[in-house]
C-alpha cells in the first residue's frame, strides 16, 4: 500500500480516537480498570486469541479465493509487474501461502477492525484498507472478492448467533407473552437475513452492492460512473464469490463456522468482568446479553463505536435477565475501555506496517 493511503488511514483513526477518549469520564475508567483488576488483562488477551479466529477466516477465503485458475496471466500482471507471462500460471497457487503469511494478516485483521469500530457507517475505513493492503499480494480483483467474501462471512455468522441465541433463550428461560412479537420480529429479521446471505453467497454481491449504491444520494454520483467503467471486473469478483461457494464448500463452511466460534466465545468478556462482581455467573446468560446487545448496537450501525447503543443495551439485556442496573453499567464500560484500547493497537499496527515497508 502506498504510503500517503497508510498515513491517511492512520490520520483519520488517530483523529476519531481522540474524539472518543475524549467523552470519556476519566474518573469512571480509573475506578473501573482498578476494580476490574486483572480480569481486564484477561479480556484484552481474549481478544488477542478472537482475532486469531477472524484471520484464520479471512485466511481460508484467500487460500479458497487463490486456488481459482482463471485469469492467472491478469492476476500476475497486477501482483508483480514486469512478469513474463510463462510464469503467471506458477504465481497463481503459490500467491495465499507464499505472499500472504498469517502474521502479516493477523495485523492487517486488527488494523481493519479498528478502523471500523472507529468509522461511521462501520465498513467504510476498515475494507479499503484490508483492499489496498492485499492487492499487492493477490491482485486487485481477488483482495476485493476475498474482502467483500470475509465482510459477508463476518455479518453472516452473526444473523446465525443471533438466531441461536434466540433459540436459546426459549430454551434456558421462561419468555412472556409480551415479549413473543419482540422474538418472532426477530426471529423473521434473522432468517431473512440468512437467507439474502445465502442469495449473495450463490450468484455474488459486488454488483448487488454497486446496484444499491446508484441509488443511495451523494454516493450515487461516484456509484453509477464506477460501475460502468468496472463492470467487468464486478462481474469476475461475483464469479469468484460464488465459485466459493460453489466448488470450495469445505473452506466455506470452515470460514463460517470460526466466526460462529468466536461471537460465542466473545461471550467469556462478559463473564470474566461479571466475575469481579459475583461468584457464578452464567455463561449462557452471558451469550444472551451479548447477543441482545450486538444485535441493538448493530441496528445503531452509523454511530463510531456504536456509543451510547451499547451501553443501552448491555444495560437492558442484564436487566431482563435479572442483573442488576450496575452490572449492565460496569460491563459496558470495561468493554469500551477494551474496544478503545483495541483500536490504539490496530492504528500502531498501521503505523509498524509503514515503517517496515520503507
Amino acid at each position: 500500500m502506498k504510503k500517503k493511503y497508510q498515513n491517511a488511514f492512520f490520520v483519520f483513526g488517530v483523529a476519531v480516537l481522540a474524539v472518543m477518549v475524549t467523552q470519556l469520564d476519566f474518573a469512571q475508567v480509573w475506578q473501573g480498570l482498578k476494580h476490574a483488576g486483572y480480569w481486564f488483562v484477561a479480556v484484552m488477551l481474549l481478544w488477542a486469541v478472537l482475532y486469531v479466529l477472524n484471520t484464520a477466516s479471512w485466511y481460508l477465503i484467500i487460500k479458497g479465493v487463490c486456488q481459482r485458475p482463471d485469469n492467472a496471466t491478469n492476476l500476475a500482471k497486477e501482483s508483480t509487474p514486469g512478469l513474463q507471462k510463462g510464469k503467471a500460471n506458477g504465481l497463481k497457487k503459490t500467491n495465499a501461502k507464499r505472499q500472504v503469511p498469517f502474521a502479516w494478516l493477523y495485523k492487517i485483521t486488527v488494523s481493519g477492525f479498528a478502523l471500523n469500530y472507529a468509522t461511521p457507517g462501520g465498513l467504510m475505513g476498515g475494507e479499503p484498507y484490508r483492499i489496498m493492503a492485499l492487492t499487492p499480494k493477490i491482485g486487485v480483483e481477488r483482495a476485493s472478492s476475498s474482502v467483500i467474501l470475509y465482510v459477508m462471512t463476518h455479518i453472516f455468522s452473526h444473523f446465525w448467533f443471533w438466531l441461536l441465541s434466540l433459540v436459546l433463550l426459549f430454551a434456558i428461560h421462561h419468555v412472556g407473552m409480551a415479549l413473543w412479537p419482540l422474538a418472532a420480529a426477530t426471529g423473521t429479521f434473522c432468517v431473512l437475513g440468512i437467507m439474502f446471505f445465502v442469495s449473495g453467497y450463490r450468484k455474488g454481491m459486488a454488483n448487488r452492492l454497486m446496484a444499491f449504491l446508484r441509488f443511495v444520494p451523494i454516493v450515487r454520483r461516484w456509484a453509477r460512473p464506477f460501475v460502468e467503467k468496472h463492470r467487468q471486473q464486478l462481474d469476475t469478483i461475483d464469479s469468484q464469490i460464488a465459485a466459493l461457494h460453489r466448488q470450495n464448500k469445505v473452506f466455506f463452511v470452515a470460514s463460517v463456522l470460526l466466526e460462529l466460534a468466536c461471537r460465542v466465545a466473545s461471550a467469556l468478556e462478559i463473564y470474566f468482568v461479571l466475575l469481579v462482581l459475583m461468584p457464578s455467573p452464567s455463561y449462557l446468560d452471558c451469550v444472551l446479553i451479548l447477543a441482545f446487545t450486538s444485535l441493538f448496537a448493530n441496528l445503531l450501525f452509523f454511530i463510531p463505536l456504536q456509543l451510547g447503543g451499547r451501553e443501552g443495551g448491555f444495560l437492558m439485556s442484564s436487566a431482563s435477565l435479572g442483573l442488576p442496573a450496575s452490572a449492565g453499567i460496569f460491563v459496558a464500560l470495561i468493554v469500551r475501555l477494551r474496544e478503545l484500547a483495541w483500536v490504539g493497537i490496530g492504528l500502531l499496527l498501521i503505523k509498524m506496517e509503514k515503517k517496515q515497508e520503507r
